[in-house]
């Protein structure tokens, strides 16, 4: 019975070493969300007009094309939550959001995609972990 309550101990420890890790895991994956954006030659030296950026619409999808509104709203967002210890969105759903607007750029997008997806469930986790 012992080696059991071991093996779940560490399994537990394993579990909650993971869960501590997402905000590092999550600078990884926007790390990464920018250098596939620079690859795809998708990153825009110029900055969108004001009132572009400003936009109340979901995505600013009346101003910005998806890719625009990754670079422009959602890493510079993102890198302020991190970097000032602010919290996590409770939920994410940019994935499928990203795939119905790249799905044009066939393979093209496909790792974007997967990081998109990746950056999804660490929210998901993150969000799960602050419940218990």
């Amino acid at each position: 019975m012992s080696g059991a309550r071991s093996l779940n101990r560490r399994c537990l420890d394993w579990y909650t070493g993971r869960m501590h890790d997402i905000p590092q895991r999550i600078v990884d994956v926007l790390l990464e969300l920018e250098a596939e954006m620079r690859a795809l030659d998708w990153w825009e030296e110029e900055k969108p007009p004001a009132k572009a950026l400003a936009s109340q619409q979901p995505f600013c999808v009346d101003q910005l094309a998806f890719e625009q509104w990754l670079q422009w709203i959602f890493l510079p967002r993102m890198k302020v939550i991190i970097e000032t210890g602010g919290s996590l969105p409770a939920q994410s759903g940019i994935f499928e959001y990203a795939e119905e607007c790249l799905r044009h750029n066939g393979n093209q997008a496909a790792h974007l995609l997967k990081l998109l997806k990746r950056f999804d469930e660490l929210v998901t986790l993150d969000a799960t972990r602050k419940l218990h």
